[in-house]
């Protein structure tokens, strides 16, 4: 029997018509959806492709599998990083993210972080336990163990230099 060899490409074609239905199967029940389990059997061919030489004809089927789980995982770990990154930015546009306007948005969050920064302690505590924490003045006053009123004259003095300092508040 002669020797099969994925760089030549009549063994390959053999090779990817014997397992691209079982292959994108495999991919459908990682990924559950229909297009993404195709990109990840067509990447999974590729990479067989690109590293023909280092795979073994009689192992190609377990390394094809291999391949396509890690391409899987590696999904996976995309979304949560995205994920995590979408999480610490709450403001982020997704819908407009053309360089102009990501550079114009973190110089708006610069001026924000400066501005909260140049608050008095009180004032930055009460705006970020509302704005950010969604406290209502209420419970503010109870957390800090002042009255309500003095929570309300501190939001109103924060938003007051905020404006201030930053256009567009």
């Amino acid at each position: 029997m002669p020797y099969k060899s994925l760089c030549d490409e009549i063994y390959f074609n053999e090779f990817y018509t014997a397992h691209i239905q079982s292959a994108s199967n495999f991919a459908y029940y990682k990924s559950g959806d229909k297009s993404t389990s195709l990109d990840l059997a067509q990447e999974a061919f590729i990479k067989i492709w690109e590293n023909c030489a280092k795979v073994e004809y009689s192992k190609a089927k377990s390394y094809l599998f291999t391949v396509v789980n890690n391409l899987f995982l590696n999904i996976v770990k995309h979304k949560k990083v995205v994920l995590e990154y979408a999480k610490s930015s709450p403001y982020l546009d997704v819908n407009n993210q053309s360089p102009d306007y990501l550079l114009e948005e973190e110089e708006f969050k610069d001026k924000l972080k400066n501005a909260i920064a140049d608050l008095t302690e009180g004032e930055r505590e009460v705006f970020l336990m509302n704005r950010i924490d969604g406290k209502k003045y209420r419970e503010i006053a109870e957390m800090l163990e002042i009255s309500q009123k003095a929570v309300e004259k501190r939001m109103s003095s924060a938003l007051k230099k905020l404006r201030t300092k930053i256009d567009g508040i």
